[in-house]
Parts: structure tokens; C-alpha cells; sequence
């Protein structure tokens, strides 16, 4: 299974870095391939050294303005245009997407995978890993956004919502 992961490329303390890796090693052990935006720095660096060290396989998209920070030993590595363009690329590499805690580029990547997802532009499943209860707040806006009728499909058919790594695997091999 192709997984991308959209995450920080911030340092961040343990409680973000190692449900990353576990989530990383269950990549890695599962034979699966880890898509991601290709840096080798912070969050994205930990999650690509977690499969790698665990035998899976790393495909990179990163973005031009960014080629200085692009993983060198990827097992493959794009260079896109632009933002759009990455983005687009890595969801059509993906089988499933998984979102870990970020910024502000984070967000905008989780907003438009769940936007072209609502509109029927990709089925693939979504699960947010809710690392150290990050997206909290998100998953109350949604739910409210559900709950009030702003969304034409059920929350649960849109994205998942996992604790842990362990979790968040699971619910993927279940819908892929």
C-alpha cells in the first residue's frame, strides 16, 4: 500500500515524534511504501528514518523551492513545480493518506484531500492521527460542521480519527 503522510517538517518533542515512528515502523514492517513531501528535516525526517530503518520503501515529492532539504537516499524523488502541484502528486501516488500534526501547510493539505474527497474527486480512506490530542479542535469543528448539515456525506465516511499508530494502520488495511 502506497500511504502518504501529510506532517510537519518542524522539530518537535516526543509526544508528536513517537507516535510518528510507531506509526513509521508499522510502514516499514508492513512491506508498505511511505509517500511523502520529501524532507529531511524535523517531523517528515523522523517518519521517512522510521520506514526506511523498518523495510519499507520512501517516495518523495518535494517542491522546487525546497530541493535543498529533499531526503537524498529516497528510494524515489520528485521535484514539483509548486505547492499545487505537489500536492496533486502525492495524492495521486497514494492508496491512503494519513495526517499528522503540522502547521499551517498541513492544514491546507488536510482541508483539500477532505474537500476533494467530499466532492467525489478521490475515495481514498483519511485518518487524522490525533498525536497527544492535537486535532482536537478540529475534530469538535467538524463534527459541528456534520452535526449542522455543512457537509453533503457523514463525517465517518469522510475522515477517521486514530489515537495512535496502531490505530490509525488498522482502520487503512481495513479500507483499502
Amino acid at each position: 500500500m502506497n500511504i502518504c503522510v501529510f506532517l510537519s517538517a518542524a522539530d518537535l518533542d516526543e509526544r508528536y515524534t513517537a507516535p510518528a515512528r510507531e506509526f513509521a515502523e508499522l510502514i516499514g514492517r508492513g512491506g508498505h511504501t511511505l509517500v511523502w513531501g520529501g524532507s529531511d528535516v524535523g517531523l517528515m525526517k523522523v517518519v521517512a528514518d522510521g520506514v526506511q530503518e523498518s523495510g519499507g520503501r520512501l517516495v518523495g515529492v518535494s517542491v522546487e523551492f525546497l530541493r535543498s532539504k529533499a531526503r537524498e537516499n529516497a528510494d524515489e524523488m520528485v521535484t514539483a513545480v509548486d505547492l499545487a502541484e505537489r500536492k496533486a502528486e502525492l495524492l495521486r501516488r497514494a492508496d491512503a493518506i494519513v495526517i499528522m500534526v503540522g502547521g499551517t501547510g498541513t492544514l491546507d493539505e488536510a482541508t483539500e484531500i477532505l474537500e476533494l474527497k467530499k466532492h467525489g474527486l478521490h475515495a481514498k480512506p483519511v485518518v487524522l492521527l490525533n498525536s497527544a490530542g492535537f486535532y482536537d479542535g478540529l475534530r469538535e469543528q467538524l463534527h459541528r460542521m456534520d452535526e449542522e448539515g455543512f457537509l453533503p456525506l457523514p463525517l465517518a465516511d469522510l475522515v477517521a480519527f486514530a489515537d495512535t499508530g496502531e490505530e490509525a494502520m488498522t482502520y487503512l488495511t481495513e479500507n483499502v
